[in-house]
């Protein structure tokens, strides 16, 4: 009787010590409970239980800790003073599949919580027993450690040079190579981690053999692992022109530019990055994309997405507009410029407006042609108006006030120039003035219509500093006109014509008064003539 109490005694005490664990677990999977659970002690109460005796009990602490500290940096700071990571870390090759990812769970929650708890766990052994996970038979313990080695991997070079060090690549290679979707994707954003950092990690990324698996994963139909690899491959690409060349060379062309009009914009948006990337580097990587396409597929992807989302199209576009004036000519036979025009009207992201205005600038900069093309947009009344308003930012101005020196000075069109004569700013006034410079002195139909316009008696009311650039500017417009011209179009002139009119004396002739009684005896003498006939008459 007594044995079987006893050993009632202790089945109710493991009952119970499960259902606390169960139930912290549960508890922790909700934001709003882990400060009362914090302030409950609950890692005093989980901590010798995650070296019990019963595997499920361990399971479930785990869990649960994994949860609190994803939560809680202060959670996840006392667990590392506590010392509790090296005993979840302790004989982790003996450890069942579960346990194994709950220790994953808890050492990835950690470490993204900053540099300093990432590095905490390094140093506390942590990262050779994810690197033994990532060796592990079962897909889901892969899963948990790729997800641990991103985490820590994404917050410096260091971490990530540390992460490579351990012989972490070539793990996350092969991982990439199971048929587990859920694998692909986070061995991809590992891999995107490690590689955003620099050249040297990007490299040994390649070298690894990661760029041929990368490429074949963008034709998976699954949009998460699209996303990653392609986020994955534009972060090897974005270092160097050889490293994007090595990428260009695995063959996503077509198949990147057909992803940007994917109906997940996010995967659309990875696309239009990785061709960012490819493109800045050269003229050459630039056209080898307009070749297969890109233009177009650009326009579009910028027509049917929004904000943010079409940030990386316009500054691809931009790229491509800046490499040559042929590209340049190419986006404007597609209609390329409405578009980016239309961004300024329809779009609230200042950095997503000034990039389109970059864009523009990128596009008209080469040829009066090309800033022709832009200015028929009507885009130029808006920039003033951005650039006036308090409200824009510095670095909208900035993308402004180099778009306008970029079109300005190949324009050539008066109509276009001369509105920019009212603008205060002296940036903008020099390339309008600098401009008018070069044109009128060669056009006469041009001078005809700047005065029409009124710009000879605008650019005559600017007051400037004498002997200053813009002074010499406005003294080589002037003289392209007739001083008479010049005088009449001049400020205050209609007030110097009204003065001299006020002061005129009147000067008549002195005989003028007897021209008008001789008038008058005239007409007397031609009257009785007149009279005397008709009296004759009768």
């Amino acid at each position: 009787m007594a044995g079987r109490m006893i050993l009632q005694a202790f089945n109710d005490y493991q009952t119970a010590r499960l259902n606390f664990v169960k139930t912290m677990s549960d508890l922790a999977s909700r934001p709003e409970n882990i400060n009362a659970l914090e302030v409950a002690g609950v890692l005093d109460l989980l901590e010798p239980l995650l070296s019990d005796k019963k595997a499920s009990v361990q399971q479930y602490a785990v869990v649960a800790l994994g949860r609190l500290v994803n939560f809680n940096g202060r959670l996840a700071e006392e667990v590392m003073h506590r010392n509790m990571i090296a005993e979840l870390i302790k004989r982790v090759d003996k450890q069942n599949k579960f346990m194994k990812k709950g220790i994953m769970f808890v050492l990835r929650a950690i470490s993204k919580h900053s540099v300093g708890m990432a590095k905490a766990v390094v140093d506390s052994g942590g990262l050779g027993t994810i690197i033994v996970c990532l060796d592990d038979f079962d897909a889901g313990v892969k899963e948990a450690a790729a997800w641990a080695t991103g985490y820590i991997a994404r917050h410096d070079k260091n971490l990530a040079e540390t992460v490579t060090d351990a012989g972490a690549i070539p793990l996350l290679v092969l991982c990439l190579q199971e048929s587990d979707l859920c694998l692909k994707q986070i061995s991809a954003s590992a891999l995107c981690d490690i590689s955003k950092h620099s050249q040297t990690l990007a490299q040994s990324v390649a070298e690894a053999g990661a760029l041929s698996f990368l490429a074949r994963s963008i034709q998976n139909s699954d949009a998460k692992v699209k996303r990653q690899v392609l986020h994955a491959l534009a972060n090897v690409a974005k270092h160097s022109t050889d490293l994007a060349e090595a990428v260009v060379e695995t063959d996503i062309f077509p198949q990147v530019l057909v992803e940007l009009g994917h109906s997940d914009e996010n995967v659309g948006r990875a696309a239009a990055i990785l061709v960012r990337e490819i493109i800045k580097h050269s003229q050459e990587l630039s056209q080898l994309v307009v070749n297969t396409g890109g233009i177009d597929a650009l326009i579009q992807f910028i027509k049917t997405t929004k904000s943010t989302t079409r940030l990386p199209g316009i500054i691809a576009l931009g790229f491509i507009a800046g490499h040559s004036a042929q590209s340049a000519i190419m986006i404007i036979s597609s209609n390329g410029v409405f578009p980016l025009s239309s961004i300024l009207n329809e779009e609230n992201d200042s950095h997503t407006i000034s990039t389109a205005i970059w864009a523009l600038g990128q596009i008209g900069k080469h040829s009066q042609e090309h800033a022709q093309a832009v200015a028929a947009a009507n885009i130029f009344p808006k920039l003033l108006q951005l650039y006036r308003c308090n409200d824009s930012s510095e670095d909208l101005k900035l993308k402004i006030k180099f778009t306008l020196k970029n079109i300005l000075n190949q324009c050539s069109d008066i109509e276009v120039l001369e509105p920019f004569l009212l603008v205060t700013h002296p940036e903008i006034l020099k390339y309008t003035l600098e401009q008018l410079s070069k044109i009128l002195p060669q056009d006469p139909k041009a001078r005809r219509q700047f005065v029409s316009m009124g710009g000879l008696r605008k650019i005559q009311e600017i007051q400037l500093d004498p002997g200053s650039t813009l002074s010499q500017y406005q003294t080589i417009i002037t003289s392209c006109f007739p001083d008479e011209i010049v005088r009449y179009f001049s400020p205050g002139y209609p007030e110097t014509i009204l003065a001299i009119v006020d002061t005129y004396k009147p000067k008549i002739p002195p005989n003028i008064g007897d021209t008008n009684r001789l008038r008058s005896s005239e007409k007397s003498i031609g009257s009785m003539m007149s009279l005397n006939s008709v009296s004759e008459k009768y």
